[in-house]
């Protein structure tokens, strides 16, 4: 078969800007450049991604565009307007848009990722002017894509039952994990014991419950602080607030965004990981906990018991009371943390980003090839 010329549209990726969809693109990019020694990939990125996106090697092209992802109003209207062009000279078979939005008029088949339907399910968490333009933008890529990739199997559902898909237009492809984080020298310090959580601050999060539930852990474990790893978002006033209000400013430390070294390093070190989450599309920071040995106790909800299954403790995320036991347990039970950790590493070498790769390329490969499906747009 002849080599795909396959599109990347990542105009929507703001370095240090976009949580996990930043790991999602360039760990993927990266497996792809070693799996696929046959097709070749323009990657479309904005005037803040640098070049470093794009790997190594003659088959991967890193075409800049004169657009700022930071204004996202202008660079919708780009996607939508001047990407397709830009797109049409490169005479491409295909186009894969990694992260929800596809650009309307294009004259080949697409591809879309949608990691999660978080504006269904809580259309309260976006602000009132944008939540029109998620709904029309994610109709859109579903009627402009021949393939839909939803991250897990709870994603997947969403999909379909929302937008009223047949089943064989949604395929699932959970994401990876990087092996760095199977070769992490762990080294927790019993006399500086911390709970780690990495998560973007967002409503979505649960942390101010978090943040509760730690500071009436308080009594039990005096010594134990609570590292909040991960970009400021839209509850971060909220949280802060909470933290000074419960006298825990000394005891809770909130980064921000930080270097992936440093994420490491807060593996390697950290006591435990919780992960109180109330929604999720896939929830990468538990399998990464997962991988690095860290004793996990995460949310009862569908994506992330897909991931952990018998690897973490679990708990409502609505509820103090579960949660507080739950990371009770996780603190204490032993026994039953050095089996979670067993389990844990097994499944986590379950999830690479080869495997995500290679059966991505076969999404590639079939739409790129003369896909059955039609789409309207």
């Amino acid at each position: 078969m002849k080599p795909l010329r396959i599109a990347i549209n990542a105009l929507y990726l703001l370095p240090g800007g976009v949580g996990g969809t930043e790991i999602y693109i360039r760990q993927l990019l990266g497996a792809l450049a070693n799996v696929d020694d046959h097709n070749e990939y323009f990657i479309f990125t904005n005037l803040e991604t640098g070049s470093d996106l794009a790997p190594a090697g003659r088959r991967f092209r890193h075409l800049p565009q004169p657009v700022q992802a930071e204004i996202r109003p202008l660079r919708i209207l780009y996607e939508q307007s001047s990407l397709p062009k830009a797109i049409e000279r490169e005479h491409v078979d295909l186009v894969f848009n990694p992260g929800f939005t596809a650009p309307k008029s294009l004259t080949v088949p697409a591809v879309t990722v949608f990691h999660d339907l978080q504006h269904v399910h809580h259309p309260e968490y976006f602000r009132k002017r944008e939540l029109p333009f998620w709904n029309l933008l994610l109709a859109q890529s579903i009627r402009c894509s021949t393939k839909i990739i939803a991250a897990s199997m709870a994603t997947r559902r969403d999909v379909i039952e929302h937008y009223h898909l047949p089943e064989d237009r949604v395929v699932v492809i959970p994401h990876g994990v990087e092996r760095k984080f199977f070769e992490l020298n762990r080294r927790p310090d019993p006399d500086n014991p911390f709970l780690l959580c990495v998560a973007t601050i967002d409503p979505n999060k649960n942390l101010e419950t978090l943040v509760r539930v730690f500071a009436g852990l308080r009594g039990e474990f005096p010594k134990l602080r609570l590292v909040l790893a991960g970009m400021y978002g839209g509850q971060t006033a909220k949280v802060e607030a909470m933290v000074d209000q419960l006298g825990l400013r000394s005891s809770v430390r909130i980064t921000g965004w930080i270097p992936r070294s440093e994420i490491f390093e807060l593996y390697e070190r950290a006591t435990a990981f919780v992960y109180p989450s109330t929604f999720e599309g896939f929830g990468l920071p538990v399998l990464e906990a997962m991988a690095a040995g860290v004793p996990l106790a995460c949310s009862r909800i569908d994506p992330l018991v897909e991931i952990a299954a018998d690897s973490a403790f679990l708990f409502d995320p609505e509820s103090d009371q579960d949660m507080a036991q739950a990371i009770f347990h996780l603190l204490t039970d032993q026994a039953q943390q050095a089996q979670n950790l067993e389990h844990g590493k097994t499944r986590a070498a379950g999830f690479t980003w080869e495997e995500s790769a290679r059966r991505t390329l076969a999404v590639f490969e079939e739409v790129g090839h003369g896909a059955k499906i039609q789409v309207e747009c």
